[in-house]
């Protein structure tokens, strides 16, 4: 009898409030609603809906409108508060994805403490190696897509020099590394390599940034840096400044390998 008294009082309320809005004009069951699942089952989940509005006012910050359609992306939904779910978040395509995701292309956003560098979750912005690709980055203050405009992104834990941290064109390991497969070393020739960075945006002129980072990953490279120079056809390893060949020895008498059989 009690939980019967508690929902009918709740029913009330909730007819108040719906009703004392649409006196006011507005029909809050057109922004909160209840949606039957199959037809007829009388099962039903619910949908949160905002308006599309330009002149919102939030609309004219960077970090808001970039990569929006605001003539016909709707208002952000805010939640005041702690989304928890014992099952999961997920975000799907649609008709108009572009307007839905910014490009059409990102999936998670969480800002920083200055409001403006953020971690970024993107899919299917690139095709590379012919596959689709999904991309997570840590981007900074620099609005553009040159390497200071990207932060590093620790994997691993969150104590200083430990770990491994990512960057656009440089990754620093201080732990271990363990491999279960073959490691290949850079295939690094003339054609490889451009000493001037091409005028322009990276991304649009990323073949040739490429072959800029090239330079200047050699230029200013360490003791112990190594490559593969593709065009003598020798290991080459940096050792007391200086650039050296590795010696190699071809294997010993008796050893072949099966998958170099053919």
């Amino acid at each position: 009898m009690l939980k019967i008294i508690l929902s009918y009082a709740l029913l009330c309320c909730c007819t108040f409030v719906i009703a004392q809005s649409q006196t006011k004009g507005i029909d809050r069951a057109h922004y909160f609603r209840l949606l039957e699942g199959s037809e007829q089952s009388g099962l039903y989940r619910t949908s949160l809906f905002s308006d599309v509005d330009s002149s919102w006012i939030k609309w004219q910050e960077r970090g808001y409108n970039f990569g929006f359609d605001t003539q016909k992306t709707p208002m952000y939904t805010q939640i005041d508060g702690i989304i928890s779910t014992p099952y999961m978040i997920q975000v799907r395509g649609n008709e108009e994805e572009r307007n839905k995701k910014r490009w059409g292309y990102h999936v998670f956003e969480g800002y920083a403490r200055d409001d403006k560098s953020r971690i970024t979750l993107l899919v299917n912005k690139h095709v590379e190696e012919e596959k689709a690709v999904a991309e997570m980055y840590y981007y900074g203050t620099v609005y553009n897509h040159s390497a200071p405009a990207y932060n590093w992104f620790r994997i691993g834990s969150d104590v200083r020099q430990h770990s491994f941290m990512f960057s656009r064109d440089r990754a620093i390991f201080y732990g271990s590394l363990q491999l279960s497969n073959t490691l290949s070393l850079g295939r690094i020739g003339k054609d490889n390599i451009r000493k001037d960075p091409p005028e322009g945006d990276d991304e649009q002129n990323y073949e040739e940034s490429a072959k800029h980072v090239n330079y200047k990953a050699l230029d200013g490279s360490e003791n112990g840096t190594i490559f593969y120079d593709k065009d003598n056809h020798i290991v080459v390893i940096k050792v007391d400044g200086q650039w050296m060949k590795l010696a190699v020895e071809p294997l010993p008498e008796g050893i072949q390998y099966d998958f170099d059989a053919d």
